[in-house]
């Protein structure tokens, strides 16, 4: 994987740049959208490419190895051939579902073992297996596998927590590092920087993962209940300690603010699942503020979702007739919903890396954050 940085805004710590990878090009900033089992909610992939304009999607080590499964995967050839999504993929490493297994779960040196939440049957996942599995879905860009703690978090566990993920690190990096892919591709490996929200931990960790010296970095543990300022405040401090010429993901972030806010602070890459949870709601999000479909003001709106957006979809339905979808649950109400906040997203980040390049990116952020926090 290669990374080249074309762009920096002069008065924030905003970047462009293009991530070169096997199945293509990323243009930087980035948002992935989650395909968590393989598939984006609700979203064909021919939707995902033209109207919503994804780059790269991410799919979820956890769920693939107990659905489909490693077997079947490796006999399709990967989850390319699998789903049929030939740009780039990253998968994540499980983690983060391990943590939220909670009680079905035990955390050691070895690594961990769990229950599945499909059938209760007992499985473990280590640094290496972990890294076997990724090999076998076939990602571009694979996670390594961390401890993800909770928030709050008193600090000794933050710190148990953190050194059991550096230590969990050199064992996927040995075992990465001596392992080929399996369809004649080159993969990457990022390691991710944890340490709940304490200073001293999340420096020392980005100090760590740094000195790894891997072709990209990741930014774990920020988006399980801690305010908004503490997300921010570590990602500043972490994103000034991470090398300047490798991507930055910030894992599971988050609402169009937040992304704004993260990209500014030298963030390059992001996923979160709330576009699509929060379209099949009936949440709508869009230049001028946030729309809740469900309310009876747009029941006779039979304007575009959004008339100046760049996703045919948004522009062909219209608010009342979307409104009529969510509140009879029919299954197409959530699929335009998902592929309007898709592609909200998606030229939301794409508008930042324009402004970036032209040199206009804060002022331009500064009058979008007041806009997409407003309720329409």
């Amino acid at each position: 994987m290669d990374f080249l940085l074309q762009a920096k805004d002069e008065g924030s710590e905003a970047r462009a740049g293009v991530i070169s990878t096997a199945h293509g090009e990323i243009l930087t900033p980035i948002f992935m959208p989650v395909g968590t089992v393989g598939s984006v909610k609700a979203v064909h992939q021919r939707e995902l490419k033209d109207d919503i304009q994804a780059q790269i999607i991410l799919g979820n080590t956890y769920h693939l190895y107990l659905r489909p499964g490693t077997e079947v995967l490796q006999a399709a050839g990967g989850l390319h051939k699998f789903n049929g999504w030939d740009r780039p993929l990253l998968t994540d490493s499980g983690g983060y579902q391990v943590y939220s297994l909670s009680g079905r779960r035990k955390i050691k040196e070895e690594g961990v073992t769990f229950q599945s939440h499909i059938d209760g049957s007992r499985h473990q996942f280590t640094p290496e297996n972990v890294m076997d599995i990724q090999r076998i879905i076939g990602a571009d860009i694979v996670m390594a596998f961390d401890e993800c703690p909770p928030h709050p978090c008193d600090y000794h566990y933050a710190r148990r927590s953190m050194e059991l993920t550096h230590r969990w690190l050199e064992r996927c990096i040995n075992h990465f590092d001596n392992t080929e892919g399996l369809y004649g591709y080159e993969q990457t490996l990022a390691p991710i920087v944890q340490g709940s929200t304490y200073d001293d931990l999340r420096k020392k960790s980005a100090e760590t993962i740094a000195g790894f010296n891997r072709d990209m970095n990741a930014i774990g543990g920020l988006s399980v209940g801690e305010p908004a300022e503490e997300m921010y405040r570590i990602t500043d401090m972490v994103c000034r300690i991470l090398p300047k010429d490798k991507p930055r993901y910030l894992m599971g972030v988050g609402t169009p603010v937040n992304i704004l806010e993260c990209i500014a602070l030298g963030i390059d890459m992001f996923d979160c699942v709330l576009p699509t949870r929060n379209a099949r709601h009936g949440l709508l999000y869009t230049a001028e503020g946030i729309i809740n479909i469900k309310n009876k003001k747009w029941e006779k709106d039979f304007s575009p979702i959004d008339e100046n957006s760049t996703c045919e979809t948004s522009r062909f339905y219209t608010k009342g007739y979307l409104r009529h979808l969510v509140r009879s649950k029919e299954y197409l109400g959530a699929q335009i919903a998902s592929i309007h906040n898709l592609a909200f997203f998606l030229w939301l980040v794409g508008e930042a890396r324009r402004h970036i390049i032209e040199g206009d990116f804060t002022t331009w952020k500064n009058e979008m954050v007041i806009k997409l926090q407003r309720r329409l």
